[in-house]
């Protein structure tokens, strides 16, 4: 007799009672996705794939189209030089007419002011063109909203008649001009009818005697850049 004894069969049935069990694997998540995907038909399989398929691609290409989605804004209308919609209109003398045998140093003229289109335009008489006069409206500025006409009375004074002209040919008003674009400084130049009006205050003012008469034909009024 040996000290090894009988050899014993292992039975196959045994599940861990003859062995330490240390630890176990719990199930894994791609696990159970394996064994539900591997439950599908061949038809489900292609259905799901290719919507995921279809997903990924949105999911890509929705950040880059986006930015290009929106449509270009047209480019924006510049504003307008305040000089190009403003028109001014002379309407005549203001006032009574001064009493024979007087020799008024000022005189009053109506005018009308439309401004065409565009921001409302702000205007300050500066000037009545010759030396020796001055002007300046009735009330010192004046707002002119677009589509509207403003009725504004400009006073001019005569403080020398040393360089006046002997005729008031083409007399013009110097005024400031500003809206939301520009300030300009622009001068407005009026016909024969200003120009003969005005020509009377000089006459009365100045020389009563040696300034000739200028006769008065219907006028009409323009406008010129001053800078």
């Amino acid at each position: 007799m040996t000290g090894i004894g009988p050899v014993e069969p292992v039975d196959s049935t045994d599940t861990g009672k003859s062995q330490d069990v240390i630890g176990a694997d719990a199930p894994r998540l791609t696990d159970r996705w394996s064994a539900w995907w591997d439950g599908l038909t061949p038809r489900a399989r292609k259905a799901l794939a290719a919507t995921a398929a279809a997903l990924l691609a949105a999911g890509l290409l929705l950040p880059r189209a986006l930015p290009e989605d929106p449509r270009p804004e047209p480019p924006a209308t510049p504003l307008p030089w305040p000089a190009n919609v403003t028109a001014w209109r002379y309407l005549g003398p203001a006032g009574l007419p001064e009493p024979v045998g007087t020799h008024p140093t000022s005189g009053r003229f109506r005018f009308a002011v439309d401004v065409s289109h565009g921001p409302p335009v702000t205007l300050q008489v500066t000037g009545a063109a010759f030396p020796g006069l001055s002007a300046h409206a009735v009330p010192e500025a004046f707002t002119v909203h677009a589509g509207t006409t403003h009725r504004v009375t400009v006073e001019i004074a005569v403080s020398d008649c040393s360089g006046l002209p002997r005729n008031a040919d083409l007399p013009f008003l110097d005024v400031t001009l500003r809206n939301a674009r520009a300030i300009q400084h622009h001068s407005f130049i009026f016909g024969r009818a200003y120009s003969h009006d005005l020509f009377q205050l000089l006459r009365g003012a100045c020389s009563p005697t040696s300034l000739p008469q200028a006769g008065r034909p219907s006028g009409s009024a323009g406008s010129q850049n001053a800078d």
